[in-house]
């Protein structure tokens, strides 16, 4: 089976290039003492993490460095997250804030990009209500960067391009990435599913998979450079490639990318139930290198809101994969992403996910109440459930989950845990790294660790964190 073919041509790539020199020899004319400073700032998912890495290797190879201050920055570039509406009003909130700061400094650029300004409606708010923002693009056209850029220092006119359609994939794009052994690797772009709550196919467009070798290049490259934990991205994982024979998919590029030589380790997200399969799973159990740790979302345990959700599975379904796992790996780690307050959700109906989180007994849960996003079906659905009523449901899961996550570190007492040393905790002297299973240890010992693992044994577990010694 062949699928399309998603790749921005060849010829595309070069002019971005091409523009990459242009920008370069307009920054060097006008900042003749020094590099120009530019301010990038991600909200929202791993995904946008991992873009927002491509938007700083393509600054950087134009001729930018980096400032951690928006106010001292000569370009400030905003990647927006559409999720929640809270994370939107944010947005807007610190573009705001640099209205002043433009005032004073009118040479400086002012960039929005991401899932936000895909869509129109926001897209008019900014060209309308904030005259000082410079340029702003969406998801599908990131790799013309270098092109948005000349065109904003050369002509000093707005450029605004949120050109639809469901977007390419450019591979080869310059990173920079933020650390320096964790690699986030996205292996596929877009969804398909339609969740009635969610916009991501709107403003990701529908999916696209990178070319499995250009994956396995990538994570051959960031292990040959010492990475030490691999996190391959997408908004359903488990449909990467579903066009394409079973060599191709993913439990066959896990797999291929576990053979690598190498001391790493591997996690993905996210994984949607519908497609999670007994192949994914045997590959899970099969290496050492792929984290016991499965995301997991189930959103609801009640299977009338699962069909509003239009999520495609049911509580049964989940279950039988949920059972499926721990039989293969009984110590696997199980998170998942749960909504409260689903538009025509019933108290009764909600106590079936209590009671689906007492069954599954998760390490933890990413809880929201329910957000309208305009645009999707759940925004135009009945809700006669306060927002006061799905607070009360909403700390009634929190408390569940807080005394199961109690009950499951306490287990650990005692044990010895392989972690990945991440950084320093707040009490002197002390590390915190991650288990495989996605828990948080704190510990003492020396800085070195960082970025390496080592075995800490636990010996003071809390409900969210636990407390070790490390064991040489």
């Amino acid at each position: 089976m062949s699928k399309n073919n998603f790749s921005v041509p060849q010829e595309e790539l070069a002019r971005q290039r091409e523009y990459t020199d242009l920008v370069r020899t307009v920054i060097s004319s006008r900042y003749p003492q020094a590099h120009p400073k530019a301010f990038v700032h991600t909200y929202g998912c791993q995904g946008n993490v991992a873009d927002g890495e491509r938007l700083k290797g393509m600054l950087q190879d134009m001729g930018y460095d980096f400032t951690e201050r928006a106010e001292e920055a000569d370009l400030v570039l905003y990647n927006t997250c559409a999720i929640r509406e809270h994370a939107q009003d944010r947005v807007f909130g610190n573009v705001g804030a640099l209205k002043p700061i433009k005032k004073q400094r009118p040479g400086m650029i002012i960039a929005l990009c991401g899932c936000m300004m895909q869509q129109q409606s926001v897209a008019e708010k900014i060209r309308e209500s904030y005259s000082f923002v410079d340029l702003v693009f969406g998801t599908h056209v990131a790799y013309k960067l270098p092109e948005f850029i000349y065109q904003c220092l050369c002509s000093g006119k707005r450029v605004f391009d949120l050109s639809g359609g469901d977007g390419n994939i450019a591979e080869g794009l310059p990173i920079r990435r933020d650390g320096t052994f964790k690699a986030w690797i996205p292996i596929m772009y877009g969804c398909n599913n339609f969740c009635s709550y969610c916009i991501v196919p709107y403003v990701r467009g529908r999916e696209r998979s990178r070319d499995f070798d250009a994956v396995l290049q990538e994570a051959k490259e960031v292990i040959d450079a010492g990475y030490k934990e691999i996190t391959l991205l997408g908004q359903n994982v488990n449909s990467y490639n579903r066009d394409l024979e079973k060599d191709k998919q993913f439990p066959a590029l896990l797999k291929a990318i576990s053979e690598l030589e190498g001391d790493f380790i591997i996690r993905f997200m996210t994984s949607h139930p519908k497609d999670c399969t007994e192949e994914l799973l045997q590959v899970m159990a099969s290496s050492e290198k792929i984290a016991k740790h499965l995301h997991l979302p189930f959103q609801s345990g009640n299977d009338r809101v699962l069909r509003e959700m239009n999520r495609h599975y049911d509580r049964k379904k989940y279950l039988e994969l949920i059972e499926r796992a721990y039989e293969l790996m009984p110590e696997l780690s199980i998170t998942s992403d749960v909504i409260v307050g689903f538009p025509g959700e019933t108290y009764e109906e909600f106590c079936d996910t209590l009671s689906l989180v007492e069954r599954v007994k998760y390490t933890s849960l990413f809880t929201f109440i329910f957000s309208p996003r305009p645009g999707t079906k759940a925004f135009s659905m009945p809700d006669p459930v306060s927002r006061e009523e799905k607070g009360r449901w909403f700390r009634e899961l929190t408390d569940l989950q807080e005394k199961i996550a109690g009950e499951r570190t306490a287990s650990m007492k005692g044990r010895v845990y392989r972690v990945l040393v991440e950084e320093k905790a707040k009490g002197e002297g002390m590390l915190c790294g991650r288990t495989e299973g996605n828990i948080m240890i704190e510990f003492p010992g020396d800085e070195s660790l960082i970025g390496s693992f080592a075995n800490v044994k636990v010996t003071n577990p809390r409900t969210w964190i636990v407390y070790g010694e490390f064991v040489k």
